[in-house]
């Protein structure tokens, strides 16, 4: 009786634990599912690096992963101390459809010193957490760097060069609108002064080349500009202009120069050689005032002359009692600039009898027979006189 009335309790007390209905496992709602399948997929900063005081873009593409359920995103925001929000946030409401991606672009203004940095973007959802991602971004004040790769020793006045010039990109992001424009003082033909490159990519150089006429000794000023995003920027570079001569250039030289005078007519003969380095084209020789240039030699050309070759000339002149005689040396450079160069010369007043022009040379013989008979008939003059 006894352990009846022990089991009857004991039934009692669980009779309350078996009418509760079992407990339900929790179920996360699907809106919550949803939000935890958004994320970032892709952030673009325009320009990719950026200068201190830079203006420009940061676009951020968000992704529905869910296949089955839209979101609906109530704001976002992008920025911090670094990065200067200029465009405003987004607070309104909208759906991103299941697999659907929506763009958040904003406009910002770089306030920092160099270096890097993780601006944070947030975006807030209807029915789900919050949405949060730190994107690196990098501010960087290096610029283009241009240098001379290659010109001449020396300049020389009214002789056209070439100036090579490399570009080079050591920023991380590509720089576009590449302009390089070069001036100098008045007498300066430069070509071309302006030229486009257009898009410079990151890590890479190129080479740009312009001639440079001088008139007198100058400075070249160089200016590089360019665009980084929608920022304008700029680099320069000085470059001396001064004469001298230049060490590789053709150096015809005149020798072996002789002079004489026949009939009124100077005849002034001589070698040209190239002690250059280079080909001196278009060789002329010609006399100067008061010179004045006679046939058949008023010009004489030898033509083209290499290092070490040489060539005679000839020319023919009066000189109106003139004993010196500046000689004109003319050549062309390989660019075609015209070099001249003159030379005094000393020639004789008469011919090589010593007779004055004009005056015809004698032989001996008709001397001597004039003398004759003209003491023979003055001998017969004074025998008839006497008589």
């Amino acid at each position: 009786m006894k352990n009846q009335i022990l089991i009857f309790l004991f039934a009692l007390a669980l009779l309350p634990i078996l009418l509760i209905p079992a407990a339900t496992a929790y179920v996360t709602p699907d809106s919550i599912v949803a939000g935890g399948n958004v994320y970032v997929s892709n952030v673009t900063y325009d320009p990719g690096t950026f200068f201190t005081g830079d203006s420009g873009t940061v676009t951020f593409a968000v992704t529905n992963g869910n296949a089955n359920q839209s979101i609906v995103a109530n704001h976002a925001s992008f920025g911090d101390d670094n990065f200067q929000l200029t465009s405003g946030t987004y607070d309104t409401s909208s759906n991103i459809g299941p697999l659907q991606t929506r763009m958040y672009i904003f406009s910002v203004v770089s306030d920092s010193k160099e270096g890097v940095y993780y601006p944070t973007f947030s975006l807030s959802l209807r029915d789900a957490d919050s949405l949060f991602y730190q994107g690196m971004v990098r501010i960087d004040n290096t610029p283009l760097i241009a240098t001379v790769l290659s010109k001449p020793d020396s300049f020389t006045q009214a002789k056209k060069d070439t100036i090579a010039i490399q570009l080079a990109n050591p920023r991380r992001n590509d720089v576009k609108n590449v302009l390089m424009c070069v001036s100098g003082g008045p007498g300066a033909d430069l070509l071309p002064s302006t030229q486009y490159i257009g898009k410079v990519a990151s890590g890479t150089s190129m080479m740009v080349n312009f001639s440079v006429t001088p008139g007198q000794e100058t400075t070249l000023n160089l200016t590089v500009e360019y665009d980084n995003g929608d920022n304008h920027h700029s680099t320069g570079l000085q470059i001396p202009v001064t004469f001298s001569r230049d060490k590789k250039s053709a150096n015809p030289v005149m020798s072996n120069i002789e002079a004489k005078t026949e009939s009124g007519i100077t005849h002034i003969t001589g070698d040209v050689t190239n002690a250059g380095l280079t080909v001196a084209n278009a060789v002329t020789v010609t006399v100067l005032s008061p010179a004045v240039q006679q046939d058949p030699y008023k010009y004489y050309v030898i033509g083209a002359l290499k290092p070490d070759d040489f060539g005679s000339f000839e020319v023919t002149f009066t000189s109106a009692n003139s004993t010196s005689i500046p000689i004109q040396l003319s050549y062309k450079d390989t660019d075609g600039n015209i070099i001249t160069s003159t030379q005094n010369v000393t020639v004789p007043l008469f011919a090589d009898s010593a007779q004055a022009p004009g005056f015809p040379v004698m032989p001996v013989a008709a001397i001597v027979l004039v003398l004759v008979i003209f003491g023979g008939g003055w001998i017969i003059y004074l025998r008839r006189y006497k008589q």
